[in-house]
């Protein structure tokens, strides 16, 4: 079989970190063919000496050193350059932030398969790059473990026998708090995940559960089902990740150990599967799994994003420019944690939406939320 070239954008990040041991334990199947990272120059300096990729992007003016033979690229340009190599057989793309959507629309225009790990580029941009992705060859393979799930699960069945997929939450770490309690959450408490290990915006976005209505707009978009039949449910094991009801009323689960290298390996290898990256769960030593309805009074973060897909258009670009703007907000000590959703319903609010046909508009809609999510912040403190 042929060792197949993959381009890791965001090498530095979590994901980028894991995707790095899958193709290490798999090096007779994956070469790491370029990377690419943002601030951290140290790490990304060190995994090209470790690795000797042919290209490195920078996407900060940071300054970094790179061995001989490898071609140092910057910028958006360079993700896009990359994107489009012949010799690149993989796409993974791990950046943060709407950077993402560059190297994914210019993978898909050259046929090539993106292993999308970054929720911005289907939640605000679903419609133009999967009207890329249904106009050319490339094709996507979720990385997100409840949308690999439910990749995975559909690929066993029709689809018109699918009644209902189901993506399933944590509930965080204030799933059992009182109103009155989150009104003082702190950072600290927010950052403590019960199941994952992710950088801290993701983690505040999952205590929030914004996270899971950005997987909800992402999961529109890459399965092509109405928003009626996408539900979400709290299960506080995470071991099943994702369920789909069939219409004879069966339930399909998928269950796996909380490692983000199975979903990763998954979009690497997909059809085919490999070795275990980690310990396969043991379903005795588990006991119990547990089941709960999302509470969207205490949460209305998850209430807000199926708004913003019913609405859809510009709004989804602008409810996730002004949560990350929120979310900022709030490690910074600048707003309370129950100030999140309330940023994000002000600027939703006051919206007037295009029809998002055009990266441009939703630029445009990204840049406008991003203003005026910091025009109520300031009036909150």
């Amino acid at each position: 079989m042929k060792v197949k070239n993959v381009a890791l954008f965001g090498a530095t990040g979590s994901i980028g970190r894991n995707a790095i041991e899958v193709i290490k334990n798999n090096n007779e199947l994956f070469r790491l063919f370029a990377v690419s990272g943002h601030t951290n120059v140290e790490l990304l300096s060190r995994i090209a000496n470790d690795f000797k990729p042919d290209y490195v992007v920078v996407t900060s003016d940071n300054q970094i050193s790179v061995p001989d033979g490898i071609t140092l690229l910057r910028g958006i340009d360079g993700l896009k350059e990359v994107a489009a190599h012949p010799d690149v057989d993989i796409v993974l793309v791990a950046t943060s932030g709407i950077v993402g959507v560059f190297p994914t629309i210019e993978a898909l225009k050259n046929g090539k398969r993106v292993a999308l790990a970054n929720k911005e580029t289907l939640v605000s941009f679903g419609k133009v790059v999967t009207d890329v992705l249904k106009s050319g060859d490339g094709e996507i393979i979720p990385v997100d473990s409840e949308h690999s799930a439910i990749f995975q699960l559909l690929n066993g069945v029709k689809r018109e026998e699918v009644d209902k997929i189901v993506l399933t939450a944590s509930g965080g770490p204030f799933r059992t708090w009182s109103v009155e309690q989150l009104e003082n959450a702190t950072v600290q408490d927010a950052l403590k995940h019960p199941t994952w290990s992710m950088g801290s915006k993701i983690t505040i976005d999952s205590a929030t559960l914004m996270n899971k209505g950005l997987e909800v707009i992402e999961a529109y978009w890459l399965f092509g089902y109405p928003i009626e039949k996408i539900d979400v449910v709290v299960h506080p094991q995470s071991i099943i990740h994702g369920m789909v009801t069939l219409k004879d009323g069966a339930i399909l689960a998928h269950l796996s150990a909380t490692d983000m290298k199975l979903p990763i390996q998954y979009a690497l290898s997909f059809p085919n599967r490999l070795k275990p990256p980690v310990k396969p769960i043991d379903l005795v030593d588990i006991g119990k799994l547990t089941f709960e309805k999302p509470d969207i009074n205490r949460f209305p973060a998850l209430k807000l994003a199926y708004d913003a897909l019913k609405m859809n258009g510009s709004y989804p670009a602008v409810l996730n420019a002004s949560n990350e703007v929120a979310v900022y907000a709030f490690l910074e000590g600048k707003i309370r944690f129950t100030d999140i959703p309330k940023v994000v319903e002000g600027v939703m609010g006051k919206h007037h939406p295009v029809s998002g046909d055009t990266l441009e508009e939703l630029f445009d809609a990204d840049r406008w939320a991003r203003g005026e999510a910091l025009k109520l912040i300031k009036k909150m403190t």
